[in-house]
C-alpha cells in the first residue's frame, strides 16, 4: 500500500495545461509510432542557421552564473537592434533585461506591476499563457473582445485595472496594431494610468504595412512594456532568450523577482549571441521575410478553397473561421489529427470570443502539404459533425488524454 503524498497547491491546481503544448504532445506520440503529421501546430518558423565556432567565445565563462539582468554585451546589441531596425531608442544599461525566454520576462512583469485582486485586460484573441500568467499572479484576467477597435477599449477598464496585455503583431491572427491603433492604446492607458504590456515577439515576421514599436510611442516609458525573444526573430525557440523593456524603475522589480526564480539566461547561450548577433540576424531576417511571402500565397489558396480568417498580414499563423460549424472546435482539431494527421489548435485557446477559430501555423512545413491540408481542413467543415464520442474512442485506444483545461 502506497503512502498518500502531501497536497499540491490550489494556485498550481487551477492552473490548465497548455492547450498547443498538449496538441503538439499527441503530435509528438503520433510520431513516435510512425505516423507522418502535417504539423500546423507549432507557434515557430524553421531557419537554415549555421553553427558559429562557440570556441571564439569565452567557453569557460559559459560554465557560470553571470549578470542576472543581461550580459551587457548582448543588451548593447538588441539596444542597438530596435534603433537601427525600428528607430526606437532604447537603454540597454537601464531599460532592458534578459531572461529565459520571453514567457519568463512577460510573467515576472506582471508579477511585478500587478497586484492581487487588480484586473488585467487581454486583447483577443491572445497567446493562452498571459491568463494564467495573470492569474498565477491572483489577478484577475478580463478579456476585451477581438472585434473591439482600439480607440473602444477604455470601455473596459474599472478603477481595478491595473494592465492591458496585447500581441503585436499578434499571434494567432496574424493582425498588426497601426501607430494610430497603439497611440490611441497609449492614450487610455496613460489616461487611467494603467501599464501596457505589448508582446513583440513577431516583430520581424511583417508582410503589409510597418512594424511600430510600441516604445517608438512613449519614449519616456511611463506606461509601455514590450517584452520580446530571440526565439521566434531568430528562429533559436529551443535556447530560451527572451528579453522585456521598460523604465528603469520596473526593470529593477523585475530584476529582484528574475534573482530569486532565474538567476540568469544561460550564459554561454548570451555570450554566443553576443558575438554573432549581427551575423545571424542578417541570415534570419531574410528568411522570416520569406516565412510571410508565403504566408501571403497561402492565403490565396486558402481563399480559393472558400476558407475564411481573421484579417491579418505578419507572423505565420492563420486564425480560421468555422463559421456555423455548431460543435467543439477541440474535438474538431483531435479528429483533423487523429484521422487526418494534421494538427492544428482550437481557437478556444486564445479566448472566449474565439472559440470558432482554429490556429493555423506555416512555418514548420512545405506549401505543398500545408495546401492539402487546406483542402481536408475545407472539406471537413463543409459537412459538420460532432466528433466528440469518435476522437474519444481513438485517444483510449493509443492511451492518450483529453485537455483538462476549460473552454473545450
Amino acid at each position: 500500500m502506497s503512502t498518500p503524498i502531501p497536497p499540491t497547491s490550489e494556485r498550481a491546481a487551477a492552473i490548465p495545461p497548455a492547450l498547443s503544448i498538449h496538441i503538439n504532445e499527441i503530435v509528438y506520440a503520433l510520431k513516435r509510432r510512425g505516423q507522418d503529421i502535417t504539423t500546423l501546430s507549432l507557434g515557430e518558423a524553421f531557419f537554415d542557421i549555421p553553427l558559429f565556432d562557440f570556441a571564439k567565445i569565452d567557453f569557460v565563462r559559459g560554465y557560470h552564473y553571470s549578470d542576472s539582468q543581461g550580459l551587457p554585451e548582448l543588451r548593447k546589441q538588441i539596444a542597438e537592434f530596435y534603433e537601427e531596425q525600428y528607430g526606437s531608442k532604447v537603454d540597454g544599461d537601464k531599460e532592458i533585461l534578459i531572461t529565459a525566454g520571453s514567457k519568463a520576462a512577460i510573467y515576472l512583469a506582471v508579477l511585478a506591476a500587478v497586484d492581487p485582486g487588480c484586473e488585467v485586460l487581454i486583447h483577443e484573441p491572445a497567446w493562452l499563457s498571459y491568463r494564467e500568467h495573470v492569474n498565477l499572479a491572483e489577478a484577475e484576467p478580463k478579456f476585451i473582445p477581438f472585434d473591439a477597435a482600439p480607440q473602444d477599449f477604455e470601455q473596459w477598464f474599472t478603477d481595478k485595472s491595473r494592465m492591458l496585455i496585447i500581441n503585436n503583431p499578434n499571434n494567432p491572427a496574424g493582425r498588426l496594431y497601426t501607430r494610430e491603433d497603439l497611440i490611441a492604446i497609449i492614450d487610455i492607458c496613460r489616461k487611467r494610468k494603467v501599464w501596457l504590456m505589448v508582446d513583440e515577439a513577431y516583430s520581424d515576421f511583417i508582410g503589409e504595412g510597418t512594424f511600430v514599436s510600441a516604445l517608438d510611442l512613449d519614449t519616456n516609458r511611463d506606461v509601455v512594456i514590450v517584452a520580446n525573444s530571440l526565439s521566434k526573430n531568430m528562429g533559436m525557440s529551443g535556447w530560451r532568450i527572451g528579453y522585456i523593456v521598460a523604465n528603469p524603475v520596473l526593470i529593477r522589480e523585475v530584476l529582484k523577482l528574475n534573482q530569486h526564480i532565474i538567476t540568469c539566461a544561460p550564459t554561454v547561450l548570451q555570450a554566443y549571441l553576443a558575438k554573432y548577433f549581427k551575423q545571424i540576424i542578417q541570415i534570419t531576417l531574410p528568411q522570416a521575410r520569406e516565412v510571410v511571402e508565403k504566408r501571403a500565397r497561402l492565403a490565396k489558396r486558402m481563399a480559393a478553397l472558400g476558407l475564411n480568417c481573421l484579417p491579418g498580414s505578419a507572423t505565420f499563423y492563420f486564425f480560421v473561421d468555422t463559421g456555423d460549424y455548431p460543435y467543439s472546435t477541440y474535438d474538431l482539431s483531435l479528429y483533423l489529427l487523429l484521422f487526418h494527421n494534421i494538427a492544428v489548435v482550437s481557437g478556444s485557446a486564445y479566448g472566449a470570443s474565439t472559440a470558432r477559430f482554429l490556429r493555423l501555423s506555416i512555418g514548420t512545413e512545405s506549401e505543398e502539404r500545408i495546401v492539402d491540408a487546406f483542402a481536408v481542413i475545407a472539406n471537413v467543415l463543409s459537412e459538420p459533425r460532432d466528433y466528440r464520442s469518435t476522437v474519444d474512442a481513438r485517444l483510449q485506444e493509443l492511451g492518450l488524454n483529453r485537455f483538462g483545461g476549460p473552454g473545450v
